[in-house]
């Protein structure tokens, strides 16, 4: 692939078990949302925040993307209990930063592709929006290979870029998926 156009949009897919939801966050979520960023942060792999959280901070994060029209919070829930999130914000200029993480008992279910397609759909109809970025930990071959199914491309990467707790500096990727074309 040269990079010029965007693949078709995936085929069907895996589809997530009986009992998963994908919706729109609210501020019942908050206090579940907190706890999942705990466990997956816990793990010390996935996401760039790590232990100990700034609980405060996260909880103000995650109602600010709850309260905002401008941007999309939504949640994956199993039998009512919450295993995932999504979050774009969008900086007015017509990018969309990606943030997502999963509950490692839901990786592999189909969660991602789930969580992915509803946003590229609030994308491609925000008036604004004509391209969702992202950055991801190049040892997240699963993370990296959904978003390239999904049309992502590498758009570059940072060596050394990110200072962890422990003192190593991690690599990143940096992804893109235009989705419209406002010309």
């Amino acid at each position: 692939m040269d990079g010029t156009a965007p693949p078709p949009p995936p085929g069907p897919d895996r589809r997530p078990p009986p009992g998963t939801q994908i919706r729109r966050s609210t501020r019942d979520d908050t206090g579940a949302f907190v706890e999942l960023m705990e466990a997956v942060a816990g793990e010390g792999r996935w996401i760039g925040r790590e232990l100990p959280l700034d609980r405060d901070e996260r909880v103000r994060s995650f109602e600010a993307g709850v309260d905002d029209p401008e941007r999309l919070s939504l949640v994956a829930t199993q039998a009512g209990r919450v295993v995932g999130s999504l979050g774009l914000s969008h900086d007015g200029m017509g990018h969309a930063d990606l943030g997502m993480l999963l509950a490692a008992d839901a990786r592999g279910l189909g969660l991602g592709s789930a969580l992915l397609t509803e946003a590229i759909a609030w994308a491609d109809a925000h008036p604004v929006v004509h391209k969702i970025t992202l950055q991801a930990w190049p040892h997240n071959t699963a993370a990296v290979t959904l978003y390239r199914k999904y049309g992502f491309q590498m758009e570059g990467y940072l060596h050394r870029h990110w200072r962890r707790r422990n003192g190593e500096l991690w690599d990143a990727v940096l992804m893109g998926l235009p989705v419209t074309d406002r010309t």
